[in-house]
């Protein structure tokens, strides 16, 4: 024995990164020559760690899209064909004209007119990957 004793105190914790700090590095990691297992080093990351990071950033998973939410006009309904109030009194897009869905069906109009309808029952995680496949 050399004399050297080493105090275990208890198990290290895990580190919570940032969702900034995950987008940085990720984008990091994205620049043109870059390598993966340097980006990692560098922040003390595991190689498999940023891979995930990265997977979740193209699936729309990982933080807010680049693009900011916009609020559009609600209207609540008490039945499936009458409506009780309007947020907005502008006039009503032609598609807008058609009858209205069933109750627990979500519809969601894009800017350029492509529609999505849903159940309320819908998968969220899977609705974000729909929405990201759209936009792009």
């Amino acid at each position: 024995m050399d004399g050297v004793v080493e105090i275990i105190t208890g198990r290290e914790r895990r580190r919570r990164w940032s969702l900034q700090d995950k987008m940085r590095i990720v984008a990091e990691s994205n620049e043109p020559g870059s390598m993966i297992r340097a980006v990692a080093a560098r922040h003390g990351v595991c190689e498999s760690l940023l891979f995930t990071w990265r997977r979740q950033a193209r699936e729309g998973l990982l933080g807010l899209s680049a693009e900011s939410p916009v609020f559009v006009p609600v209207q609540a309904l008490t039945s499936a064909n009458t409506a009780v109030a309007s947020l907005d009194e502008r006039p009503r897009p032609a598609s807008a004209s058609r009858s209205l869905g069933a109750p627990g069906l979500i519809e969601i109009e894009l800017g350029d007119g492509r529609q999505v309808r849903v159940g309320s029952d819908v998968n969220l995680a899977a609705l974000r990957r729909v929405l990201a496949a759209l936009r792009a």
